[in-house]
């Protein structure tokens, strides 16, 4: 079925946008073609060959871009000016749509007209966009073309949010997960503001065999100290002023599921105690009753703090610091796990941009390069929220540019300005951007980038210092010494 649709919708575009060369190429998550489908793509050798060989050189080039393409004149055009194309028979004018599947690339579309034709036009971009919409819902839907899974399938929910990724660590983390999901025993889970510790708690819930049963959450820091133990063990009618009603807390709502404590380490000293019995006998009493009432849940709980230095000074109990961590698992910050950065990147623009109903925009070189070199201090969390402005300040445009980003990311302010006509200023700025993107994909080494982009260190140097670009080393690439 996937294949025959995107069959029509291959055939579609390529009979509306006339172009001297078509190609209709998806790809699965590890970069095998699912389907293909071209028009004038010669295959054979000599002058067809050269022709099919430049046309394959632009495709990956609009593939690392990553964003939509539209060049008018190629010769004229920076991002593609170290290509040795002459226009004899050669592209000329390009169209191309790239997308991507969970932060990688998964396929494109790539329209060519040679030097005789019209130029594409900002009409045919805008068709391919809207052509190319229930092809994008239908793929992600379908993981690339296999076969549809339910949203709520475990390798679904552990393969995405602040779980995806290839990193050490989080791979360390899914392991974990898969491990403890179905058992019953109490999880620590540790981690800096913004890691997704809620999220790992709902996804050890929702993936285990307690994923029938409810999840209650509370934020031990959120609720006053003196309406806690209400609010966690409940309260007989009359207890106190306002009680005027039986009233179950939270732990015993959570029966037969999980209940999450956020931020364990600011609950009260005399709470310790009564939710270490909870923990021990498996019953809790209300406020203001003498029986106590059999519960069946399975703790999870969080924090950001340092509970072994808690526990050394006296306000946190040492007993019930090990009764609940049991099992532990650290989730890392995303400035340990720098290569998945992009990831992120993709994962939430596809998602807010389907949420707020917009075609999904892309990062300009400049943009990108300022996000995977920001530290990241709230983690996935404001990587997410940075994502959310970003597509609000583009309004529905299809690019978003360095000046969309917030100050602390783009201190100095820095905004798009547009290839000059005159050769030295385009040179320039071609430059400028072709240093910029070959030092984020060495992530910021660069012995390794001289090397990628057939340079010397000293030659590098000098246009690094001759465009202003700084290029520190980042703690995970050390340059050698000199």
């Amino acid at each position: 079925m996937t294949q025959q649709f995107l069959s029509r919708i291959a055939d579609v575009v390529f009979d509306q946008v006339a172009a001297d060369q078509a190609l209709f190429r998806a790809l699965d998550g590890k970069g095998n073609r699912i389907f293909e489908a071209s028009r004038g793509m010669d295959r054979t050798s000599g002058a067809g060959g050269a022709r099919r060989d430049a046309d394959e050189t632009i495709v990956g080039r609009v593939l690392e871009i990553g964003r939509p393409v539209l060049v008018r004149d190629l010769l004229s055009e920076p991002l593609f000016a170290d290509l040795e194309l002459d226009g004899n028979g050669q592209p000329r004018s390009v169209l191309s749509y790239p997308w991507t599947l969970r932060g990688r690339p998964a396929g494109v579309v790539y329209l060519a007209r040679n030097s005789a034709g019209r130029p594409f036009d900002r009409e045919n971009l805008e068709f391919l966009t809207l052509a190319m919409a229930p092809v994008l819902y239908l793929l992600r839907g379908n993981g690339a073309g296999g076969p549809a899974e339910a949203a709520s399938r475990p390798s679904d929910l552990l393969a995405g949010g602040a779980f995806m990724g290839e990193a050490p660590p989080v791979r360390r983390v899914r392991a974990m997960i898969e491990k403890v999901r179905d058992t019953d025993a109490p999880v620590f889970i540790s981690g800096e503001s913004g890691t997704g510790k809620e999220l790992a708690a709902r996804t050890i819930h929702e993936t285990g065999r307690r994923r029938g049963g409810p999840f209650v959450a509370v934020n031990c820091a959120a609720i006053p100290e003196a309406l806690l133990e209400s609010e966690l063990f409940g309260h007989a009618r009359g207890s106190f002023t306002g009680a005027v009603r039986d009233k179950s807390g939270l732990i015993e709502e959570a029966s037969g599921g999980t209940f999450f404590l956020d931020e364990i380490g600011d609950l009260p000293l005399p709470l310790q105690s009564k939710l270490l019995r909870v923990l021990e006998e498996k019953k809790i009493r209300r406020v203001g009753e003498t029986r106590h009432r059999a519960v069946d849940v399975r703790f999870i709980s969080a924090t950001n703090k340092d509970l072994d230095h808690e526990v050394e000074r006296g306000r946190f109990r040492q007993d019930l610091y090990y009764r609940l961590k049991i099992i532990a698992i650290d989730l890392p910050p995303l400035r340990e796990r720098p290569d998945d950065a992009l990831l992120f990147l993709n994962h939430f623009l596809d998602e807010f941009s389907r949420s707020m109903g917009r075609p999904r925009p892309f990062l300009s070189p400049v943009a990108l390069e300022m996000l995977l070199r920001y530290p990241w201090p709230g983690n996935v969390r404001e990587l997410q929220n940075e994502i959310q402005r970003c597509l609000v300040m583009a309004d529905g445009g299809p690019l978003i540019l360095e000046e969309y980003l917030s100050p602390r990311i783009n201190p100095a302010g820095e905004t798009y300005s547009r290839a000059s006509h005159r050769f030295s200023e385009a040179k320039a700025d071609f430059e400028r951007r072709f240093l910029r993107e070959a030092l984020v994909r060495c992530r910021y080494h660069r012995t390794r980038t001289a090397a990628e982009v057939g340079l010397t260190r000293q030659g590098l140097f000098k246009l690094l210092k001759k465009h202003r670009i700084e290029a520190k080393a980042g703690p995970s690439v050390p340059e050698p010494e000199q």
